[in-house]
């Protein structure tokens, strides 16, 4: 029933409240219902924020661990991509196509060595020469391995290895005191002059034949894995040092010789783990091997006095003082190309053990990427352009400078051929 008020306006009567609740359509609320949601929503927000945020700084650690795990393991995968890269990847080169030498040269060669060691030694020559030519830059005085001292020498530890031991003085001094002779044998040291060779890995060894001459030389310095065994006709079986890091100390005991002297050249952390271990004739740990980035020898079957440590002084009197690199730099990955390979370090150890020095097997002619890089093995000359440590045009330099100065003599003509 319609009434109607004064003025004619109609009115409907009233309905009950919740009548006109259960009319509203579903899922929408009423106006005040959906403002008491509002109340209740905005009276448990900062409840909710706080507990939010506790969430996120709860997570916070875990994920920044998720984060550096997954760089360790970036990380990791590229070194091992670039191992696989330098051990699978290189161009092989057909050795019985590559190793034909001229008769004539191997003549030469063969008469060439003879002539330099029928001359007459010179006392000296060696050091008076270095000295000539670099000055300073070269200390004639410098001992070539590591030696108990009541003082710690200075030089020795302003870098970190290879150039010094700083952050290693007391692990030094703990494989010193298990190394029972740290200086050259007394029966070499008492020769008045001595002839050392230096006896490189280069393919333009094989072929040569110049074994023979090579075991007249007092000294017989032989560099990282290069094998005697099956190769003695063309580089001599003769041996007087045995100068390597631990990846490249030969695997097999063939080529270890009761007399020779291992000269261990530190790079890293656990090279001291794997000399100490060496010399004890101990077990490197598992976990210890998986930081060398190829297969190291167990066993090296030599007395301990047979050990010696390379004075690091000289590889950064190599480095810097003759070579004239940049000193190393902070660097989140890789290295400079600040590190002399072992065969120019032997080089300038040579200068300091004897009076006269020659090369065999010595030379990278990078303009030729198809010629065999080592007398034993299939690698080519461009297996050199994978490596990153080393700057061979520079040491390439050095030693035709050396060679032509007439410091010391190329007896394969790998660097300069003066037969």
């Amino acid at each position: 029933m319609r009434m109607k008020e004064a003025g004619g306006v109609e009115r409907r009567p009233l309905q009950p409240r919740t009548k006109a609740v259960a009319a509203a359509p579903a899922g929408r609320a009423m106006p005040s219902e959906s403002h008491c949601v509002k109340l209740r929503s905005d009276c448990s927000k900062p409840s909710l924020q706080w507990y939010t945020r506790a969430q996120n700084k709860m997570r916070r650690p875990s994920l920044l661990l998720k984060d550096i795990f997954k760089c360790i393991l970036l990380v990791f995968g590229v070194w091992i991509l670039y191992i696989l890269k330098l051990n699978y990847t290189t161009e092989e080169c057909d050795m019985k196509k590559m190793h034909y030498v001229d008769p004539d040269r191997v003549k030469r060669a063969q008469k060439y060595a003879q002539q330099v060691l029928q001359k007459e030694c010179r006392p000296k020559f060696a050091k008076k020469s270095m000295a000539r030519l670099f000055g300073h830059r070269y200390s004639v005085d410098l001992l070539p391995f590591v030696k108990k001292t009541p003082e710690v020498s200075e030089a020795e530890y302003k870098y970190d290895p290879p150039f010094g031991f700083r952050k290693f003085s007391s692990r030094v001094q703990d494989l010193l005191e298990i190394l029972p002779e740290h200086d050259f044998p007394q029966h070499l040291k008492a020769t008045s002059c001595r002839r050392c060779v230096v006896v490189g890995s280069g393919g333009i060894l094989h072929g040569l034949e110049l074994g023979q001459a090579l075991n007249q030389f007092d000294v017989v310095i032989r560099l990282n894995s290069a094998p005697v065994e099956g190769y003695s006709e063309h580089v001599g079986n003769k041996t007087t040092i045995r100068m390597t890091y631990p990846e490249g100390a030969p695997l097999s005991d063939f080529e270890y010789y009761s007399n020779d002297l291992f000269v261990a050249v530190l790079f890293k952390s656990v090279d001291f783990n794997w000399l100490q271990a060496m010399v004890k004739n101990e077990t490197l740990p598992f976990w210890v091997r998986l930081f060398f980035w190829k297969q190291v020898a167990e066993k090296i079957p030599l007395q301990p006095k047979n050990f010696r440590i390379l004075n690091p002084v000289i590889i950064k009197e190599t480095a810097f003082d003759i070579l004239q690199y940049s000193e190393p730099q902070s660097r989140f990955w890789g290295r400079d190309k600040n590190v002399p390979t072992i065969g120019v370090i032997a080089v300038i150890l040579a200068t300091h053990l004897c009076d006269e020095v020659s090369l065999a097997g010595f030379g990278y002619d990078l303009s030729q990427p198809k010629t065999p890089l080592h007398y034993f093995d299939n690698l080519c000359m461009a297996a050199m352009s994978f490596q990153t440590m080393h700057n061979v045009t520079r040491e390439t330099q050095l030693l035709l400078r050396l060679v032509r100065e007439g410091v010391v003599k190329d007896l394969s003509g790998g660097i300069h051929c003066e037969f």
